[in-house]
């Protein structure tokens, strides 16, 4: 699944804001108050844009193990090949061509 940029603002609030308070995008850095009675304060639009570009650089990071799976022996594959040796190395001929084909940064 590919993520868009509004996957990845809503991943953002979710962790800014873990209480799940509403955001308006709005710099005004004014606090709220979680159900506890403790200050809860809003991400301002750099906050935000900060924590997205992070979440953006460590999926993009993943993008060989995304790569990978497309290409990988389904799970069908595997279950036959655990029953048939001949399956079971081309099994394995083809997950390290995958490998190979899309290393590990």
């Amino acid at each position: 699944m590919i993520k868009t940029d509004m996957d990845l603002r809503m991943e953002a609030l979710k962790i800014l804001m873990p209480n799940g308070y509403a955001y308006s995008g709005d710099e005004t850095n004014y606090e709220l108050t979680k159900p506890d009675g403790s200050p809860d304060k809003i991400p301002t639009l750099e906050e935000m844009n900060s924590k997205v570009a992070e979440l953006r650089k460590d999926y993009e990071a993943l993008q060989y193990q995304r790569d990978r799976q497309n290409e990988y022996p389904t799970v069908e594959e595997l279950v036959v090949a655990l029953y048939d040796t001949d399956d079971k190395s081309a099994i394995e001929a083809k997950r390290a061509e995958v490998k190979k084909k899309y290393p590990k940064p």
